[in-house]
């Protein structure tokens, strides 16, 4: 940072945090319907995470590293309790993914919110040497290279939604223990944050052996990973290569959710997925361990004019085969 906070604006310095050649790489996002878990549940301390790690996964897949962030917080009439328990989650994921969080804007709007109701986005912008752009354009994905999966945290921030929904018609209490795992409330098993994938993934980067990374969020796996695709281009995952938080099993059981609607709606357990040649796989996955990222190989790249993403075995990975 070259100012302080209470300025009109934040000011960085990219020369200064060490590049040469950067272009700058801008990402903006919510937590969605995430929040009306944490406000019914009276559990703020890490909706924050999720707003940071939203916004920063977006940027490495590009290969940006997180330089920093600023937030956005509205709400009817400020809870000055409540927003410093957000904010401070802000800091902590800001923290996780190494960025600086350099400012934001607390908006009070009882026209518009109503009760305890608020809402939150994040700003994140991020730097990458312009040779090191992610997807590789100079070596792009093709047919035969393998797919790594990064294990997630849990729903991380997508389908919420359909989340509360199912948990509303099954009669589910967010305050008991959750059915699948009774040593946490349900609450805090929804509430589990984000995972943040920025340092873990920059450090892996500099092996030069990934390709493309996709972060898996709203869409899915089906609809997040042809993003880094080249055209002709698609992929073959096998649920059968990983194991799922059980929350997922739960929701698809208790909601009668299809494989389908699974698959492209939420992360299904993997987060973050890499591409790389196959002579490369056991390198990179003892990379990512070395990191503490749960790594597998979970599928290939394929000849497909529609860059589709064709996912079998789904009930084995989400404990319903």
């Amino acid at each position: 940072m070259v100012s302080g906070l209470g300025g009109f604006g934040g000011v960085f310095d990219p020369k200064a945090a060490g590049y040469t050649d950067p272009l700058l790489v801008a990402a903006t996002d919510g937590v969605g319907t995430k929040l009306k878990i944490a406000i019914e549940a009276n559990r703020h301390t890490t909706i924050g995470i999720d707003l940071v790690a939203m916004c920063v996964n977006d940027l490495v897949v590009q290969g940006a590293e997180p330089l920093f962030f600023l937030d956005y917080f509205a709400t009817a009439r400020l809870d000055t309790g409540v927003a410093a328990e957000v904010i401070a989650g802000i800091a902590e994921g800001c923290k996780q993914a190494g960025c600086a969080l350099i400012g934001g804007e607390t908006a009070e709007m009882p026209g518009l919110y109503g009760g305890s109701d608020y809402d939150l986005a994040g700003f994140a912008v991020g730097a990458v040497e312009r040779n090191g752009l992610l997807p590789r354009s100079e070596n792009p994905a093709k047919p035969g290279d393998a797919v790594i999966g990064l294990a997630s945290s849990g729903l991380h921030a997508n389908g919420f939604s359909l989340v509360r929904r199912v948990v509303e018609s099954g009669g589910a209490s967010l305050t008991a223990p959750a059915p699948f795992a009774s040593e946490k409330n349900l609450d805090a098993v929804l509430l589990d944050p984000t995972r943040i994938y920025a340092r873990s993934c920059l450090a892996v980067l500099g092996n030069g052996k990934i390709k493309a990374l996709a972060h898996i969020t709203g869409g899915g796996l089906l609809e997040n990973i042809p993003r880094v695709l080249p055209a002709e281009c698609g992929v073959e995952l096998d649920g059968s290569t990983w194991t799922a938080p059980p929350v997922f099993g739960w929701l698809q059981q208790q909601g009668n959710v299809a494989d389908e609607e699974m698959a492209r709606t939420f992360n299904c357990g993997i987060g973050m997925v890499a591409i790389v040649e196959p002579a490369d796989v056991a390198e990179t996955v003892q990379a990512f361990t070395e990191q503490g990222e749960t790594a597998v190989e979970i599928g290939r790249a394929v000849d497909s004019p529609s860059q589709s993403v064709t996912l079998q075995n789904l009930s084995a990975a989400l404990g319903a085969g």
